[in-house]
Order: structure tokens, then C-alpha cells, then sequence
């Protein structure tokens, strides 16, 4: 029997714990208008700014990776 994108997707949602879901929720909601925008062609852009409110950036990563990319900038880093 093949399994359908839509049950595999809801298998996969139904992995998430209860407390994510809010998230979830937003993070889907914007991208099914992102997806549906070229459809419709509302004119309005639905944008995912916001989404990740609260989590943790690694500052680090990105000094690293800046002294990968310009190794020339001892002095600012």
C-alpha cells in the first residue's frame, strides 16, 4: 500500500510535542500562503519574518565562519 505525502506529513506532525505546535502551526500556516500566493497572486507577500522568535542564536558560528571568510580582519573579530 502507498502511504500519501498528506499521511506522511501528519505522521511526521504527530511527532512534534504538544508545547511546539503553536510554532508549528505558524511555521506551516506561512508557508501554505507562501506556496498558494503564486495561485492566487493576491499581491500580498507573506513573509516568515518572525517565526523563530525566541531561540538561540550561536554567536560563535558566525565568528568563525567570518575569520574563515576574512582572515585579513584580525583586529575586528
Amino acid at each position: 500500500m502507498q502511504i500519501s505525502y498528506k499521511e506522511k506529513i501528519l505522521k511526521e506532525i504527530e511527532k512534534i510535542p504538544a508545547d511546539k505546535l503553536p510554532n508549528m502551526y505558524r511555521i506551516i500556516h506561512l508557508l501554505t500562503g507562501e506556496i498558494t500566493a503564486g495561485v492566487q497572486k493576491t499581491g500580498k507577500r507573506v513573509s516568515l519574518k518572525g517565526i523563530w522568535k525566541g531561540s538561540h542564536i550561536d554567536e560563535s558560528l558566525f565568528t568563525e565562519a567570518r575569520k574563515s571568510l576574512f582572515p585579513y580582519e584580525k583586529g575586528r573579530v
